[in-house]
């Protein structure tokens, strides 16, 4: 077995990272997920937040999922993400931004399936902006 994962990161624009690390900490609808070599098989789905790539003992990247699934075995993780980029790229006052527009969206909205969906974008926009402002992890 070998000491390391081989992780893939994949969106529908393109391969956003592909290499061996020593560890990936997911951000799993279940919490979070962290993935070493000989990990248990596993499918799971992603929820919106920060995919943390470990080398050393410590994080050298962080990417920014808006959710999707992950697919893990003995020897490699692979995450499908709806949309995913490096953290560093977050505009975090354009985060707030939209973020505060979209609680406003929530309470504005008129169906139940106007409320779910802008739900479901107020949760993308705070975990951007919890993703750009959280130091725990730069």
């Amino acid at each position: 077995m070998s000491d390391k994962v081989a992780f893939e990161l994949v969106s529908p624009e393109k391969l956003l990272f592909s290499g061996e690390v020593d560890m990936v900490v997911l951000p799993a609808a279940d919490g979070d997920m962290g993935v070493l070599p000989g990990h248990a098989p596993v499918i799971a789905t992603i929820r919106p937040g920060t995919i943390c790539i470990y080398e050393g003992g410590s994080v050298t990247e962080r990417l920014f999922v808006a959710g999707g699934f992950v697919e893990v075995t003995q020897e490699r993780c692979t995450v499908l993400a709806d949309t995913a980029t490096p953290v560093e790229k977050i505009d975090a006052a354009a985060a707030q931004t939209e973020a505060k527009d979209l609680s406003e969206d929530v309470s504005h909205a008129k169906t139940e399936d106007e409320k779910a969906k802008a739900e479901l974008a107020l949760a993308i926009a705070e975990a951007k902006v919890q993703a750009a402002q959280n130091p725990a992890y730069k």
